[in-house]
């Protein structure tokens, strides 16, 4: 059973699951809910996804866009989460290498610094080793000669050497899409821009959501026997709404990042570098930019749309400057930012970079199943322990029997190209057939990357929509992008398409500024929508543009 992840298909699929009883309710649409419809799904569970944003606008977005190994936690002695990350990384490598590249992190040994030279090597050894890290990808110790080759930006003076090991780069809110599209190939029907309003109880227990449409303002039931709460930094207000908010509570802390061009900041490598204050930060080239990150601090604020401060971004420049100092950025030079909240449960005593990113699953009297911390890389494992709950439940009854977790070795949408050895290939073939089709190969490049094996979809409705496209005066990249993502992503909004789909209101805001109206008048006419409504999505998309811009 393959269901329609259309835009255009969204209010009938909503009024079909309004009229039946589903095997399971997961409300969150994050990497975390995301992972567990494809989970619950592939195992033979009937299963609805709600959320009340775009899939991945929350935390999901928000990342260092990394799928880490996790040294940081060898400095916590959290043996277990480094080995069932560096574990998790891999696998999600294998089966989705269009969104996840290795990307290979010089961490500077500095004189006084966090790392010295033994720490560095026997650390990144043991999580080599824990890790189970490739034989190619193995960690090796440059002296400072072969240290500033690699980048020459350095900070000299107290520069040691350095540590040079592999992480895994990704794109936090395609990874989500991918398995989002998986989960509805197997049959899962998920629907952003819904949010459960209330809890339906029967006898004290939970049965139900009334939720509403905030596309539409329909406003409708949706029954499950089982409920999953997998709304990240929100699961303690669903909480409190079902009277379980007990003992262990969420404590949330934000991370920002910053936005260079490369021409500001032409970082050949990727960095992973002390801050005064013993922090660590990350520096990464990507797509001619340069982003730099993160902070970890306490957060009060709205959990919806958390800001980048002066302060943040002030801090951000700080550390680059010393670890840099060549390139003494300025906030001038700040192109785009984000910030996202993580999630984590409170710990007594601890400072935010210091509490545990461990995940735990909390068990309700009512029913409700909520997962609470966790990590992007360790996505499937938490599906995989939420699914054998639910399942053992159901199995106990009603007596029937579900398969076992078979994620592990499942090609993710997209991914389809021959595993990470096959990826280079492949794509190289696909950016070809661009170039043939008319296509720069940049743009070609871009679109064969972002959207893998989904590719020729993609191509197919540039050649069939090239009047269409003409007659919105879009180019044929942006065209197909759109056009794609309405029809098999779900794109709702001009803000899912210009942050979430392409990534470029990120990495490239100069490119949503030349695009915003045509889209905007593509969408408009496509879905029908008034004025009031038109307008309400231009605000939307502006205010995001300057939420990403300026600082509070």
């Amino acid at each position: 059973m393959n269901t329609v992840f259309s835009v255009n298909e969204r209010a009938k699929e909503l009024q079909e699951v309004s009229s039946e009883k589903v095997d399971l309710l997961v409300i969150g649409g994050g990497i975390t809910g995301a992972g567990i419809a494809l989970d619950a799904q592939s195992r033979g569970l009937n299963t609805v996804l709600i959320e009340m944003q775009d899939f991945a606008a929350g935390t999901s977005s928000r990342s260092t866009k990394l799928v880490h190994g996790g040294l940081r936690y060898l400095k916590q002695l959290e043996f277990g989460i480094v080995a069932e990350t560096g574990t998790e990384r891999a696998i999600v490598y294998e089966n989705a290498p269009h969104v996840t590249k290795p990307e290979w992190m010089l961490l500077p040994i500095v004189k006084g610094g966090t790392y010295g030279k033994l720490a560095s090597s026997i650390g990144i050894w043991i999580y080599d080793l824990l890790a189970g890290v490739k034989r190619n990808e193995r960690r090796k110790m440059l002296n400072l000669d072969q240290t500033r080759e690699k980048e020459p930006l350095l900070r000299e003076g107290n520069l040691k050497g350095s540590g040079y090991y592999v992480e895994y780069r990704t794109d936090d809110s395609r990874l989500t899409l991918e398995v989002m599209k998986k989960a509805s190939e197997y049959g899962a029907r998920a629907f952003n821009y819904v949010k459960a309003e209330g809890l339906i109880y029967d006898n004290g227990k939970l049965v139900g959501v009334k939720a509403i449409d905030l596309l539409t303002n329909k406003k409708f039931d949706i029954y499950a026997k089982k409920i999953v709460n997998a709304t990240g930094p929100w699961v303690d207000e669903l909480r409190e709404q079902d009277g379980s908010k007990k003992g262990k509570y969420l404590h949330w802390t934000k991370g920002v990042h910053i936005v260079v061009d490369q021409k500001r900041f032409p970082l050949g490598q990727a960095v992973y570098f002390d801050t005064h204050d013993k922090r660590m930060v990350f520096a990464i080239p990507r797509d001619g930019k340069t982003y730099i990150g993160t902070t970890d601090t306490d957060f009060h604020a709205d959990l919806t749309h958390p800001r980048m401060t002066k302060e943040d971004r002030d801090y951000i420049i700080a550390a680059t400057n010393h670890m840099f100092p060549s390139v003494d950025l300025t906030a001038e030079d700040v192109e785009s930012s984000w910030a996202g909240v993580r999630p984590l449960i409170h710990e007594e005593g601890k400072s935010p970079s210091e509490i545990s990113r461990k995940d735990e699953i909390f068990h309700s009297e009512s029913g409700l199943i909520t997962i609470a911390g966790g990590k992007l890389t360790g996505y499937r494992k938490m599906a995989e322990r939420v699914v054998d709950l639910v399942g053992s439940e159901l199995e106990q009854e009603e007596g029937r029997s579900f398969k076992g977790c078979h994620t592990e070795k499942m090609v993710l949408s997209g991914g389809d190209l021959g595993g990470s050895n096959g990826y280079k290939a492949f794509i190289e073939g696909k950016i070809e057939l661009g170039v043939q089709l008319g296509l720069s190969r940049d743009a070609a490049s871009r679109l064969a990357n972002r959207y893998g094996s989904n590719i020729d979809q993609v191509y197919e409705m540039i050649t069939k929509g090239d009047q269409e496209a003409k007659k919105y005066n879009l180019s044929s990249e942006v065209y197909g992008a759109l056009a794609y993502g309405m029809a098999y992503e779900m794109v709702a909004t001009p803000v899912d398409f210009f942050i979430r789909r392409t990534g470029s209101l990120l990495f490239d805001i100069a490119w949503v500024r030349e695009w915003k109206e045509l889209v905007l008048q593509y969408m408009k006419e496509q879905l029908n929508w008034d004025e009031q409504t038109t307008e309400y999505h231009m605000k939307n998309l502006e205010q995001e543009i300057k939420y990403a811009t300026e600082a509070l």
